[in-house]
């Protein structure tokens, strides 16, 4: 297991403070928000493999070899001028060898997020000179709705349904089931936490609601990924954008894939369903900053935008709310979003269902060819851990697409295509300084959506306009970082920033395999045609940005292509036109991903696809799975409304026992 040792500790500080020098105006150098406990738990999160590897890197950093890296002094990082160590980050940033890119990365994201996300306002730090506030609305303490488990000793337990997992897929099939009269047991690895226990630091939830505390990625470094790992999964932690499935997708499902359920009214009925259980709606129409720029500047060129449907209720129109919509992505601290957690899992419990969370799933167990339970691991308050194994008659598993195929290879699943399709919606951030004051962290994270190039070139496969959250630490990880003072001095302008994501629905997949200790490992690379996409729908938003009044627009590459624009005019489109021929080696750009998918698809071809139609794996019996993994494949849209009718359609055959033929042929 990864160790800081005093040599290690050290390093790390001179690291930061190359990549967060102190500037003129009092903004203090990195080593002052690096919180090398923190960097130390989010290390020892990744697989055996990584820690060993991010553990030679920092003996690298101690060794005179390093100069080899770079054709610099035979000397330690700490023994190098302070030139000599920018110039280093600088050459592993640009080298041809993949291996160093991925080391730059590694380390520059993490200081820069413990250092900008990782701020309180009562130190000082960085957030007084980026103008952001931090989550300024305090939540009335009140008492957990939800009544977890607590064993303190080996506990079995006894249920006719086990759900492994609460969030979009798992909440629902748990809720469904206990409404119905059955016993229901839902294991969580993640906490539960609820109003108070939301803080909405960055570096405090990324560490506490995700999955590897906010640091998931592919093996190579060039994916960041975002997985919620909480009570209520990523229904606590998106966006809460609740969009439903395309039609064109649906139909390509259900053509390409031997799936005709999801064109049926019956699959319909369960996207209606879920919608009124959390309060899908448009009723709020107050935008922040990028989302009314997305807004304005797609209306100056002709092109449609849209409200993105929002599972949100008792919202009011003061300030307040306003500002703390900006929040939830951390948590919603006052209940206003309606994920799993205030909704599905509630219902659960209130029918008899239990719920146990912190605790992680090692194995499924089977006899006989069907799934009798599963063998699992609590983590009590004080760190003991708690042998827990499950009877149950049937198994439902909801992980995610990470860790759901992580499970069924770890108990003994086998067939070909499992863990493979791996879609991730690809996305990148188009930032850009507007004149006027923006303060994008306030208001809902995404409220419109521009879906002009979803369907490229006569495909079905294109990109989404839209906004993320605009928080300083991951606003650092995407912002391309040439120096120090160029990093800084841009963060320095983060109130003034709006940003749009493009993300791209990714015809080609990547895979989940296992390490020799069951930890998933991620593979994917961004395929040409993937990234030809991505591209176009890069040009796009810089276009919106200009149109809408930016005057500097920052391209998403390492080199960071910068474009000028006055009175909605660009002045250097040569910059634009050359973006398509730069290079985009993984780690040359940022990538990232909130949406995993198709790691066990369903499909009505057997040989091709671990699942039913009726969500039950082809290997094992009484073994189901509800969660994003069983998209044939991606869904175009943030996925949360297409999981849970997913999940509620597996459901409805549950309580039957049916297959799903007969599932559609008795509501007909």
């Amino acid at each position: 297991m990864f160790s800081l040792t005093p040599a290690r500790s050290l390093l790390l500080q001179a690291l930061a403070d190359t990549f967060i020098p102190t500037l003129p105006d009092g903004s203090p150098a990195g080593s002052t928000g690096l919180n090398l406990e923190k960097l130390e738990a989010a290390i020892r999160e990744q697989p055996e493999g990584a820690q060993n590897e991010f553990g030679q890197l920092l003996d690298l950093l101690e060794k005179p070899l390093l100069g080899l890296t770079w054709f610099g002094p035979l000397k330690s990082f700490r023994k190098l001028d302070t030139a000599q160590r920018e110039h280093l980050l600088q050459s592993w940033a640009a080298s041809n060898v993949p291996q160093l890119r991925k080391g730059f990365q590694a380390l520059r994201k993490l200081c820069t997020l413990l250092y900008y996300g990782g701020s309180m306002t009562e130190v000082p730090a960085a957030w007084g000179h980026l103008g952001y506030p931090g989550p300024d609305e305090k939540p009335v303490d009140s008492p957990r709705p939800i009544r977890t488990l607590h064993p303190t000793k080996d506990t079995v337990y006894e249920c006719d349904v086990l759900v492994i997992g609460s969030g979009a897929g798992g909440g629902v099939v748990a809720g469904e089931l206990a409404e119905a009269g059955f016993d229901v047991l839902v294991i969580e690895k993640g906490p539960y936490c609820h109003g108070c226990d939301f803080t909405q630091r960055e570096v405090d939830m990324l560490g506490t609601l995700y999955d590897a505390k906010g640091t998931l990625c592919t093996q190579d470094g060039s994916i960041g990924i975002l997985a919620g790992s909480c009570l209520g999964g990523g229904t606590t932690v998106n966006w809460a954008g609740a969009f439903r499935t395309p039609d064109y997708v649906l139909q390509e499902w259900a053509r390409e894939h031997n799936a005709p359920h999801f064109t049926t009214l019956e699959f319909k009925e369960s996207l209606n369903a879920v919608a009124r259980t959390i309060s899908v709606n448009t009723n709020y129409t107050r935008h922040n900053g990028q989302n009314q720029a997305l807004w304005d500047g797609s209306t100056k060129l002709g092109q449609e935008v849209k409200l993105i449907p929002r599972n949100e209720k008792g919202l009011t129109d003061s300030d307040a709310h306003f500002r703390s919509l900006g929040y939830t992505t951390l948590g919603d601290a006052h209940g206003i979003k309606q994920g799993t957690l205030n909704t599905y899992l509630l219902t659960a419990f209130e029918h008899g269902a239990r719920i146990l969370a912190d605790t992680k799933v090692d194995r499924v167990t089977i006899a006989n060819g069907r799934a009798t339970g599963a063998s699992a691991v609590h983590t009590a308050p004080d760190g003991r851990p708690v042998q827990i194994t499950v009877r149950a008659r049937r198994v439902v598993v909801a992980g995610g697409a990470i860790q759901t195929p992580a499970l069924l290879l770890r108990s003994g699943l086998k067939h070909p295509h499992l863990g493979r399709h791996l879609h991730l919606h690809p996305t990148v951030v188009v930032g850009a300084r507007y004149p006027q004051v923006m303060n994008s962290w306030h208001g809902p994270s995404m409220s419109v959506v521009n879906d002009t190039y979803t369907m490229l070139h006569g495909t079905n496969f294109g990109a989404k306009l839209e906004t993320p959250p605009t928080h300083p630490g991951l606003l650092s990880m995407v912002l391309p970082w040439l120096s120090g003072k160029q990093h800084h001095e841009l963060l320095r302008d983060a109130d003034h920033l709006g940003s749009f994501i493009v993300l791209t629905r990714d015809r080609d997949g990547g895979r989940v395999t296992i390490d020799k200790n069951g930890a998933p490992l991620i593979d994917y690379t961004l395929s040409d045609f993937d990234r030809a996409n991505l591209l176009e729908g890069v040009r796009a938003a810089a276009q919106i940005h200009v149109a809408a009044g930016a005057s500097t627009v920052y391209l998403p590459h390492g080199t960071l292509p910068t474009l000028h624009a006055n009175d909605g005019i660009l002045q250097n489109p040569k910059v634009l036109d050359k973006l398509p021929h730069l290079s985009w080696k993984p780690n040359q750009f940022g990538l990232y991903s909130a949406h995993q998918m198709s790691t066990c698809r369903m499909g009505g071809d057997a040989a091709t696809h671990p699942l039913k139609l009726n969500g039950e794996t082809v290997e094992v019996e009484n073994l189901f799975v509800a969660d994003a993994s069983a998209f044939p494949a991606c869904s175009g849209v943030n996925p949360m409304l297409t999981i849970m009718a997913l999940a509620h359609f597996t459901a409805q055959g549950l309580k039957a026992g049916q297959t799903v033929e007969q599932q559609t042929a008795a509501v007909a």
